[in-house]
């Protein structure tokens, strides 16, 4: 799925004003971080991940590896933090950041 150049700058002036909910560091992707990311995508369907690693070149590996493990489209990495997306099957109006 990818998204228009649009949608894209929508959802990152949506983004911009959310905090990470799920911070990676020195374990890399678990089992239990992608379980994580994959419930709040479908509750949130718009979270910024939190990328504490140190090195630039592994971090935009997790960033893609994750991705691909949760379905989702990246709208923007800035930094250590990548805005990720992926539309809920039933969005919830009380918990979609794209709703609110």
């Amino acid at each position: 799925m990818s998204l228009t150049p649009t949608q894209k700058k929508q959802f990152r002036s949506i983004g911009h004003k959310l905090n990470p909910i799920i911070t990676i560091a020195g374990n890399g992707l678990s089992e239990n971080i992608l379980l994580e990311a994959d419930r709040a995508l479908e509750d949130h369907e718009l979270i910024k991940v939190k990328f504490a690693v140190g090195d630039r070149t592994i971090k935009k590996q997790l960033i893609q590896e994750m991705s691909q493990i949760v379905e989702a489209v990246i709208v923007q990495e800035i930094g250590n933090v990548a805005l990720l997306y992926r539309a809920a099957q039933k969005p919830n109006p009380k918990l979609s950041n794209l709703l609110r």
